[in-house]
């Protein structure tokens, strides 16, 4: 079992920059990528960002690139995601998950899931 504990959320207006981080606990000496979803009200939960293991991988969704950036410190356990020119339609819960292989797009490819943090971007 991997346990993981996003950070940083919060509330930013329109162009602003925020920084998430997800701490990994538990069984991490495994090799495993990292991926980074939203969900808005009313919408399905998105795929954002994730990087392999190595962190030498990494993948954007499309509405992200170039703003965004997904890094990890296996030392750490931790994965961030830095946010930069944000948008008002950034706004939702963001997700940091894991999974024991190599990148995932979507959400069912993914074992284990944080509990969320809030993201805001006023306009």
């Amino acid at each position: 079992q991997v346990q993981l504990v996003e950070s940083g959320g919060g509330l930013v207006q329109a162009g602003g920059s925020l920084r998430l981080s997800c701490a990994a606990s538990g069984r991490t000496w495994r090799p495993y990528a990292m991926g980074w979803f939203r969900q808005a009200p009313g919408k399905e939960r998105e795929f954002v960002a994730a990087i392999s293991w190595s962190g030498g991988s990494t993948s954007y969704a499309d509405s992200v690139e170039g703003r965004f950036t997904i890094s990890r410190d296996n030392e750490k356990n931790t994965v961030n995601l830095q946010m930069n020119s944000l948008k008002p339609e950034d706004t939702a819960v963001y997700y940091c998950a894991a999974r024991h292989n190599g990148l995932g797009y979507v959400a069912r490819e993914y074992d284990y899931w944080g509990q969320g943090t809030q993201v805001t971007v006023s306009s």
